[in-house]
C-alpha cells in the first residue's frame, strides 16, 4: 500500500493566478458544445467558469493518467500525493456576479487543506482547493474544490459501475426532469473546452483496463453544468450551488437530470436510467 501519511503542510496556502478572457469565439464554443443558442453579447449561464483560466500544463509534463505529473518542487501546486487516481469529488460554489462575454477573467487558487483518509477502497487523500473568479476586476465566482487521490486498482476489480439491472427511475417526485445521453462528442468537447486531459473521458482501453470503469466516464463539472443549465432554465440564475460525485456516469447510457424546488431552496440530481444515483446536489436561488 502506498505510504501516504507524508507532511503536505508545505503545500497549504500556496496560490496560483491564471488570467483568460471569455471571448466570442470560446463562448460561441461553450455554447455550441451544449447545444445552446448562440448569443453576441450579454451575460453567460452558470458553469462558464468550469472552462476559464485551465490548467496549461506541457503536453511532456503530463503523467500517466494524463493529469499534470506532480513533484515537490516550489512551482508544483499540488503535492506528490504517491496515489496514482485522481478524481473531482465535490464543489460547492457561490455565483456573486455574471460573467459577461468579453470579459478579462482572473482566478486566483489557493490550497485550503490536505487530508490523509482510509475508507473501503483503501487509502486516499483529500485536497481541498478554493478558488475566486474576477471578471473585470469584480469577484463572480467563488468555488471550494473537492480533489481525491485513490490508490490503483487492481488489474481483476470488477469494472464500475455494475451493469443497469432492471429497475427503471421514475421522476415522479421532481418538479423538472431532462433526459440527455452523453456521446462521446460530448466527452471530446469538454475535454477540449477545459484543457482535461484525464484518459478516463477519451481513451476507453485506459479507462477500462487501468481504472476498471466499464467505459468512458462523464465528466463531473460536465453534469454540474447541465444541471445548473436545467436550474436556470426552471427558476433563474443561482446564488449557490453544490454537487457531489456519487457514481460514475458512463458515455452512451441515459442520463436523468431533475430538480425540486421548495420555496428558495432546491434539490437537484443525476440518475442513471435504472435509478443509480450518479450525483447529489443542491442550490439557492
Amino acid at each position: 500500500m502506498p505510504e501516504t501519511a507524508g507532511d503536505w503542510s508545505a503545500w497549504v496556502g500556496r496560490e496560483e493566478r491564471r488570467i483568460d478572457r471569455l471571448d466570442e469565439a470560446l463562448a460561441g464554443r461553450w455554447l455550441a458544445t451544449f447545444d445552446l443558442p448562440a448569443q453576441g453579447a450579454g451575460a453567460m449561464p452558470q458553469g462558464i467558469h468550469f472552462c476559464l483560466c485551465t490548467p496549461d500544463a506541457p503536453t511532456g509534463a503530463l503523467g500517466e493518467d494524463g493529469h499534470p505529473r506532480r513533484d515537490d518542487s516550489a512551482g508544483s501546486f499540488l503535492p506528490p500525493v504517491p496515489l496514482p487516481r485522481r478524481m473531482w469529488a465535490a464543489s460547492e460554489i457561490a455565483f456573486h456576479a455574471p460573467i459577461s462575454i468579453g470579459a478579462a477573467v482572473e482566478r486566483v487558487s489557493r490550497v485550503a487543506s490536505i487530508t490523509p483518509k482510509s475508507g473501503k477502497s483503501g487509502a486516499m487523500v483529500f485536497a481541498s482547493v478554493e478558488h475566486d473568479t474576477f471578471a473585470d476586476g469584480v469577484l463572480a465566482v467563488r468555488e471550494v474544490q473537492a480533489l481525491v487521490y485513490l490508490e490503483a486498482a487492481a488489474p481483476d476489480a470488477p469494472l464500475q459501475p455494475a451493469a443497469a439491472g432492471d429497475a427503471r427511475f421514475d421522476p415522479a417526485a421532481w418538479h423538472a426532469h431532462r433526459v440527455l445521453t452523453p456521446t462521446e462528442s460530448l466527452l471530446f468537447r469538454f475535454s477540449a473546452l477545459t484543457f482535461n486531459s484525464h484518459r478516463i473521458h477519451y481513451d476507453l482501453p485506459y479507462a477500462r483496463d487501468v481504472e476498471r470503469y466499464r467505459g468512458l466516464v462523464v465528466h463531473g463539472p460536465l453534469m454540474a453544468s447541465l444541471l445548473l443549465q436545467l436550474a436556470e432554465e426552471r427558476v433563474g440564475p443561482l446564488k449557490r450551488f453544490a454537487f457531489r460525485a456519487v457514481s460514475p456516469a458512463i458515455v452512451g447510457e441515459p442520463l436523468h437530470l431533475v430538480l425540486r424546488q421548495e420555496d428558495s431552496t432546491l434539490t437537484l440530481g443525476a440518475f442513471a436510467g435504472d435509478g443509480r444515483q450518479v450525483v447529489q446536489a443542491e442550490g439557492a436561488v
